[in-house]
């Protein structure tokens, strides 16, 4: 294995494997491998306590996606929750978008049935043993990461006002110091609470009738009946091949199809032919982001609503038509194609009996909307923002209708076999994240830490491209000469570009990286 880029993580080789981007969680799923577990035991108790120590990123409150491998075939999970049913465009009468806190950006809340589906099909350990962890956690205090300890900071200043939020997250009047204990009992008795009702508490019991009332008594339409009316949904993943394997995406209202998108286009070019890091490369690959971006921000949403189907954006005679677009010689400003009509936590984990899981859930932005049910430590996320207001828009917001959705768990088979579970956490930068780790990995032969530890780009607006330390004067210049209009990143702005965990498959174990950019670990035996 070569490490070409500054890096102080060795990947993990085991038989069993558990990737997350805090190492309490880490340790949590192995846990549960030990205790006799499988790896979606491990993904579930990871996720849990996620909710306690990195409560920047999600909560109990998140929503979540899946892909796993059950050892004999793909399964796809949407944990997305809907808006109320009572929503309706008028409600945001002036405004040009959703606003991002507060209550009407929150739809209902789906991690909690993404544990349990998961656990009751898939899972061999009592759910309520997978809570233990996090119970303990939240109950006795757990010492806060750093790089948590930094987003945590940010809180005082965006929830200014907020007494509830105060009370929950910022006790002391200030945001936890790294290496301090921080205690939450109100979520060990919520957590308690939902293991033991099998997660009924959290969507038609005391849980449930909490979150409705202090929705009620704020003005806000969440109800008690789009709680217990939400459900989450079994799919079969979408697929494109690349280089010889395939790249699983759940269908929308996720993005994942611009990952998809993007490395269709892609294989039109002959990356492998050019030098890794070259501004060749780097120009290919921006490009056909961009043209997959432009898309997705025009036909994805509630699959319900999309007026293009998503196999329609997939289909091989588009992509070619959308590869020839690209210019080697210039950057451009993409429109959407016309197809014929037809701050998240990512995890992975993997067991010695080939079962696999691919998992993400998120508040969406830090710690979500703000809202916090008060004696309960359920922080609600803010997806209701990944709606749009333009009309006839196919993800104009609506009642009972699922948002747009960033979070995105990826999977990666080769001859019908699992190969790669992975995802790079963060907003935008998550289809553009597995693209680059994709490219690296098949393209360019880089083992999966490597290809963690490089140098990152992220296309933003127009010809607007952030790119992280670690890229060549030289190649920079010439994508610049190229149009190209490029943010260099500072290292402490890192967060922005994400934070991968990947577990490669091979023939005596499992290949385990973990994100320098994130406080986590891949851990094994």
């Amino acid at each position: 294995m070569n490490f070409p880029y500054p890096s102080q993580r060795m990947p993990v080789m085991a038989q069993n494997i558990v990737a997350t981007s805090q190492p309490l969680a880490a340790q949590a799923g192995l846990q549960m491998l030990l205790k006799g577990g499988n790896a979606v035991d491990a993904a579930i108790a990871a996720a849990i306590t996620l909710t306690v120590v990195e409560p920047t990123s999600n909560g109990i409150g998140s929503d979540a996606f899946c892909i796993l491998w059950d050892g004999q075939t793909i399964h796809g999970l949407n944990a997305s929750g809907r808006s109320p049913q009572a929503l309706a465009p008028e409600r945001f009468a002036g405004l040009s978008e959703v606003p991002l806190r507060g209550w009407d950006a929150v739809t209902v809340p789906g991690a909690v049935s993404a544990w349990v589906a998961l656990s009751r099909r898939f899972g061999q350990l009592p759910f309520e043993a997978l809570f233990e962890p996090a119970i303990g956690y939240a109950r006795d205090g757990f010492m806060v990461s750093p790089i948590t300890a930094k987003a945590w900071a940010l809180a005082p200043k965006a929830f200014a006002g907020n007494p509830e939020f105060w009370e929950a997250f910022l006790p002391q009047g200030r945001a936890p110091y790294p290496g301090e204990r921080f205690k939450h009992p109100a979520q060990a008795r919520t957590l308690t609470l939902i293991a033991a009702s099998q997660g009924e508490a959290f969507y038609r019991g005391e849980l449930a009738e909490a979150m409705a009332a202090h929705a009620k008594a704020s003005g806000a339409l969440l109800s008690f009946e789009d709680l217990a009316s939400h459900k989450p949904e079994w799919c079969d993943p979408l697929a494109q091949e690349y280089r010889g394997v395939m790249l699983h995406e759940l269908p929308p209202n996720g993005q994942g199809l611009a990952a998809l998108q993007a490395l269709g286009i892609l294989a039109h070019h002959p990356l492998a032919e050019l030098p890794v890091d070259s501004a060749d490369s780097l120009h290919l690959q921006i490009e056909a982001m961009k043209l997959a971006l432009a898309d997705a921000y025009r036909y994805i949403a509630d699959p319900a609503s999309m007026e293009i189907a998503a196999q329609a954006l997939l289909k091989p005679a588009y992509l070619a038509a959308r590869a020839q677009q690209i210019d080697l010689r210039r950057a451009q400003v993409f429109n959407h194609g016309t197809p014929q009509r037809g701050g998240t936590v990512y995890l992975t984990t993997a067991d010695e009996q080939g079962m696999m899981v691919s998992y993400i859930q998120s508040n969406y932005y830090g710690f979500g909307s703000g809202i916090v049910v008060p004696g309960t430590g359920i922080s609600l996320q803010n997806r209701g923002a990944g709606f749009v207001l333009t009309p006839g828009h196919p993800n104009r917001v609506a009642g009972g209708k699922r948002p747009f959705h960033t979070i995105i768990p990826a999977f990666v088979s080769e001859q019908g076999r699992p190969w790669l579970s992975f995802g790079v956490m963060g907003g935008p930068m998550q289809p553009q994240g597995h693209v680059q780790m994709l490219v690296r990995l098949r393209d360019y032969g880089q083992n999966p830490q490597a290809a963690s530890d490089a140098p990152r780009w992220r296309v933003l607006d127009g010809l607007e491209v952030a790119v992280e330390p670690g890229f060549s004067d030289t190649v920079l210049g010439e994508l610049a000469a190229r149009g190209h209009r490029l943010t260099k990143t500072a290292p402490e702005e890192s967060f922005s570009f994400g934070g991968a965990q990947l577990i490669l498959r091979t023939d005596d174990g499992y290949v385990g990286a973990s994100d320098h950019r994130k406080d986590g670990q891949a851990v094994g035996y």
